[in-house]
């Protein structure tokens, strides 16, 4: 039986691994993910691609299937969103952790801006699009 204490570790050690190889190949580095998005340097871009594959054979493995249906109204505008927020900013929204974690203090204003889009795409969703409560992330 696992403890609530032991789950908490195991995560904590996780994402301390996760946020070491992030910043050691370079995701924290807004140069770098500029070179990636201007396609100066594919390195990045190959890293992607490597992840993905791998999620797709785990998937494969784990038997995840997607569900049937149409896509949800709010993926097309969010991947616009997110990329272009990426673009500029350098992080989508793990990414100015380990920047703040790595002593780049400008992650905050991205961290900043995290925040008030999620503001703002909840104050939406009530206002106007009345979409289910996981449509604005965090």
């Amino acid at each position: 039986m696992h403890t609530r204490g032991g789950i908490l570790m195991a995560n904590v050690i996780a994402g301390l691994a996760l946020g070491f190889v992030v910043a050691n190949i370079g995701f924290g580095d807004y140069a770098q993910l500029n070179r990636m998005f201007t396609f100066q340097d594919l390195r990045m871009f190959y890293a992607f691609a490597g992840a993905v594959a791998i999620i797709v054979v785990v998937f494969a493995v784990v038997g995840v299937r997607r569900t049937r249906g149409r896509i949800h109204a709010g993926v097309v505008p969010g991947a616009v969103l997110f990329g272009t927020g990426w673009a500029i900013s350098g992080g989508c929204p793990a990414i100015p952790i380990i920047q703040v974690a790595s002593g780049y203090l400008p992650a905050l204003v991205t961290i900043a801006g995290v925040a008030v889009g999620i503001w703002l795409c909840r104050w939406a969703n009530a206002k106007f699009f009345r979409l289910d409560r996981g449509s604005c992330g965090l």
